[in-house]
């Protein structure tokens, strides 16, 4: 006997304002009600969708954002998509202690199984996997790549 996967597939495109931050991640949490991963799902799309807002042409004049969730037993995958025209491909940062900026994807690379960056000068997407069976921390590669992070040591 086989057992049918049930997959089910939500969009939502958002004008490329600071408050509609807020608004997906309600909606993502709307959605994931019911998942265990509904914080980290919700802090990741607030990363990736105040990148999209600050780092292309998605936060000025006419800007806008795409977001999609895919759910199925035990894996959400993310995907926010800009509108291009950013100067440098999404990355994960390495700041000093002090700096106030550059630890987002570092963050989500950390909540997630899996980080995909594909896209170009056009448009990015940063598609973005989480397992119930969640292994170690990802890193985007500059091909789109997935790598796996060491797991974290304790500071004991």
């Amino acid at each position: 006997m086989h057992e049918c996967m049930s997959k089910r597939i939500w969009e939502l495109t958002c004008p490329g304002l600071p408050e509609e931050i807020g608004r997906v991640r309600r909606w993502i949490r709307d959605v994931l009600h019911d998942s265990s991963h509904s914080d980290d799902a919700a802090l990741i799309v607030s990363e990736l969708g105040s990148n999209a807002l600050l780092h292309s042409a998605s936060g000025g004049p006419n800007g806008s954002f795409h977001v999609s969730l895919h759910r199925s037993p035990g894996t959400v995958v993310l995907a926010v998509t800009d509108t291009g025209g950013g100067a440098t491909k999404p990355h994960v940062e390495t700041p000093d202690e002090n700096d106030i900026h550059g630890r987002g994807l570092g963050l989500v690379a950390a909540l997630a199984d899996r980080v995909r960056v594909s896209g170009d000068d056009y448009g990015r997407t940063v598609t973005v996997e989480i397992n119930d069976q969640h292994q170690a921390p990802a890193k985007p590669s500059a091909r789109g790549t997935h790598v796996a992070l060491p797991a974290p040591r304790s500071m004991a």
